[in-house]
């Protein structure tokens, strides 16, 4: 197949978000950076090197042919299940909030369960390409949704199981095989919340909505105060008072509704259509790949960027429970950004080769 230029579109698209993702990381990290750590350009100053990282990983994964991918999936995915245990073992990986998501190699901090997200639908679409029964697809999506649950993270677990639906979905794997996956999911999902005071309480937080806004709620009220405060046009860049310590997360889960509260809802629904378009441009590179690997693979990365904008966005303006899951290009976060930039770059070589 003749190869073509990459896709224009998504690469404008990619890197303006990226650009304005750090400008917005720069802004609202600032006043926590300088309560911790004395300098106010601490997080963006690791965000701008994992996005260096991450824009040199598309550059050089859109030159290398997407089949290269497809030889060392397996690899990629079995290496990342021994990253998921390592994680839990005391003395390996790092506990924050209550939850071991993070291994330190030296001075590198990586969250394994981000990078799964790539890893994972670089194999379900090699299973799809060699056309496997569908216990083939269960196992990897169970072990992975099953090792991210013990972190514990529930948010990343229903990314996971979203790319890896959808691809099996896209694989041709009947539709009852699906919804007893989904049942059985539901059903687990539910015990988990029961039996987990963790969970449990988060989601109770969620139904009492803002009856206890010191307490329960202080976290939902100040999301809600951030983004009520922006109006139509916002309170102008850098001038965000939610940022100063009062909202928690604010530049990781929480980072959009400053983004609101500075920009307003005009500015804020443009950010979202830019959202849009990415994930939109990513499912029509998908739609004119040349083969089942790719056309699997392209939509998976779809998925995994659609769903967590979802997530998060629905989180923010209490639509569900908040997940803790980051706003991509967005959120502070190193793991997250340049495993995202590097699946990018691996769609934009795909796109070299789209049908017409």
């Amino acid at each position: 197949m003749q190869k073509k230029p990459v896709d224009r579109l998504l690469l404008i698209l990619t890197f303006l978000l990226t650009l304005i993702g750090i400008i917005f990381v720069a802004d609202v990290s600032a006043p926590q950076a300088k309560a911790f750590f004395s300098d106010s350009y601490f997080f963006v100053k690791q965000q701008l090197i994992w996005g260096v990282l991450g824009i040199i990983a598309l550059i050089v994964a859109s030159k290398i042919h997407y089949i290269f991918w497809k030889k060392i999936s397996y690899y990629l995915f079995f290496a990342n299940i021994f990253l998921l245990i390592l994680v839990l073992i005391p003395h390996f990986g790092n506990k924050l909030l209550g939850a071991r998501r993070w291994i330190s190699f030296g001075p590198i901090t990586i969250q394994p369960s981000e990078l799964v997200k790539l890893t994972l639908a670089l194999y379900i679409a090699n299973l799809a390409d060699r056309k496997k029964e569908v216990l083939y697809y269960l196992i990897p999506v169970a072990l992975v949704a099953g090792l991210i649950m013990l972190e514990p993270d529930l948010g990343t677990t229903i990314i996971v199981v979203a790319i890896g639906l959808t691809q099996i979905f896209l694989a041709g794997i009947p539709l009852v095989y699906l919804a007893s996956i989904l049942g059985t999911g539901g059903i687990v999902g539910f015990i988990l919340i029961v039996f987990s005071n963790y969970r449990k309480t988060r989601f109770m937080h969620f139904l009492s909505g803002l009856k206890d806004p010191l307490d329960s709620s202080y976290h939902v009220k100040q999301i809600l105060f951030a983004l009520g405060s922006g109006g139509l046009f916002g309170v102008g860049i850098g001038q965000s008072k939610q940022k100063y310590l009062f909202l928690p997360e604010a530049a990781t889960d929480s980072v959009f509704a400053i983004i609101a509260e500075e920009i307003g809802f005009f500015g804020s629904l443009a950010i979202i259509i830019l959202l849009l378009l990415i994930v939109l441009r990513i499912f029509k590179i998908a739609k004119s790949a040349p083969d089942t690997f790719s056309n699997i693979l392209v939509s998976g990365i779809g998925i995994w960027l659609g769903i967590q904008i979802l997530i998060n966005l629905g989180s923010i303006v209490a639509l569900i429970p908040l997940t803790g899951v980051p706003l991509p290009f967005f959120s502070y976060g190193g793991s997250s950004l340049t495993m995202l930039l590097l699946g990018i770059g691996i769609v934009l070589n795909i796109s070299k080769y789209a049908k017409k």
